[in-house]
């Protein structure tokens, strides 16, 4: 039982929400994103917060509680069952904040017509520096940083797909 109950939490905290600009949300698959050119002005290192949605702490209130409950008498067992529920809903806490908390870049952005633009986002396989030509692309009112594609030069540049006429 205990272990049953280990595993419920573990599985309760692995599935919180990541803010890596290298996975995409389900609902934000197939919808239209806006993108702006953009340069990089700055970029430091910040940490996101682990959250706290008391999945972490119901998880270890139950784990202590059943586990406090097995010790002793029947008077013991509800004093200890009550302590444990305590304990174990501290640490689910804390565990599930540890669990959720990621290391990640603010990212100062001048656009094209000179507005400035921060963003703060997850460590991705992308790293930025400052003078970099980027994109932001926001889905859904969340925006993350991209370097930006190579562009081919205008006039006499083929479009991508457009077979090019051979000499003969």
């Amino acid at each position: 039982m205990k272990k049953l109950l280990l595993a419920a939490a573990i599985a309760s905290l692995a599935a919180c929400t990541t803010t890596n600009p290298d996975v995409v949300q389900r609902y934000d698959a197939q919808r239209l994103s806006q993108v702006q050119d953009a340069t990089v002005l700055t970029v430091r290192p910040v940490v996101v917060d682990g959250s706290q949605s008391g999945i972490g702490g119901t998880s270890g209130a139950v784990i202590g509680g059943v586990a406090g409950s097995s010790v002793g008498g029947s008077r013991e067992a509800i004093a200890v069952g009550v302590i444990g529920a305590v304990a174990g809903a501290v640490v689910g806490n804390a565990i599930e904040r540890a669990g959720t908390r990621e290391d990640a870049f603010e990212i100062l952005v001048q656009l094209r017509n000179g507005e400035r633009r921060a963003i703060v986002q997850a460590k991705g396989s992308e790293s930025f520096n400052p003078g970099d030509a980027v994109i932001l692309v926001t889905t859904g009112g969340k925006t993350r940083v991209m370097r930006a594609p190579a562009v081919a030069p205008a006039g006499g540049s083929q479009p991508v797909g457009t077979p090019v006429p051979s000499k003969g």
